[in-house]
């Protein structure tokens, strides 16, 4: 884990200017409801849902395009959609239909919420983005009421799969090295040849081999076997085109919630890795 300058705010600027530029080319505009929902299910099937109404108020940290929110906030009295990239504004577009969400152009370290006043909140694939995460994910549980829940995503260490699949991994990350530098339009090129040439054939292929009953878990890209090539070009240019990457163990991650005031940890069992849901203490 990268520590973090003190001084200095708990942010990478190249990062957040990426994803900014990412959301503006995928704005979830056009991905269809049924598959966002089905993806969506996939972040927050651990989350618990019996604890929030319409009276429940909470924060969607690093909110993007607003595609959690879009489903979150219609559940909810009101939702703080927090973002410090010019995403905001897409997901203020993508909202509109909308009368619960209130929008913050903020990082996580100047978010503008009270401490101890949120019901719950959620951080999806954001935190494992910023220098410091576990000071991210401090900052996040202090805007939590004692007992409110918390569901974060982060990105796996792999520590679940064989050595080969650790091998084509180290591979691809050399590779994301190199691109995550290059200029945005150079990033986004890149990234739509591989999500074509790499993630749709070998999606493909493990939704044919799953159609004859044999186990595609294991299968590199499986999880996007039932997903549309529009998924597959997002998340290849958010896994190719994104400078600041860390990466932690379920021990690690576990370790860390419960460091920063979570209990009652529990984890996902099946992809996406990790999903995490902790209540703050």
């Amino acid at each position: 884990m990268n520590k973090k300058d003190n001084s200095k705010s708990n942010i990478d600027t190249e990062t957040v200017k990426g994803f900014g530029d990412e959301w503006e080319k995928f704005d979830q505009s056009t991905l269809s409801l049924k598959e966002k929902k089905e993806i969506f299910e996939s972040y927050f099937s651990i989350f618990p849902w019996h604890l929030i109404n319409k009276k429940s108020k909470g924060f969607d940290l690093g909110c993007g395009s607003g595609r959690w929110a879009e489903l979150v906030a219609p559940k909810v009295g009101e939702l703080y959609c927090i973002d410090p990239s010019s995403s905001i504004e897409i997901a203020k577009r993508n909202l509109t239909h909308l009368n619960n969400c209130i929008f913050q152009k903020e990082s996580v370290d100047t978010m503008k919420i009270k401490e101890n006043s949120m019901d719950f909140g959620y951080s999806l694939g954001v935190l494992h983005h910023i220098p410091d995460t576990k000071e991210a994910l401090k900052k996040c549980v202090s805007k939590l009421k004692p007992g409110a829940p918390f569901l974060v995503y982060l990105y796996y260490a792999l520590e679940n799969r064989p050595f080969w699949f650790k091998a084509l991994w180290l591979l691809s990350n050399y590779l994301r090295k190199f691109i995550s530098k290059l200029p945005f339009s150079l990033r986004y090129f890149i990234s739509q040849i591989i999500s074509a040439v790499v993630y749709f054939p070998l999606a493909r292929l493990a939704f044919i081999f799953q159609q004859f009953k044999f186990d595609t878990n294991k299968f590199p890209l499986s999880e996007y076997r039932n997903k549309s090539f529009y998924t597959m070009r997002t998340d290849a240019l958010d896994r190719f085109g994104t400078k600041l990457e860390q990466r932690f163990t379920s021990d690690e991650i576990e370790k860390m919630m419960m460091e920063v005031g979570l209990e009652g940890i529990h984890f996902r069992e099946s992809a996406p890795f990790w999903c995490a849901l902790g209540y703050k203490k």
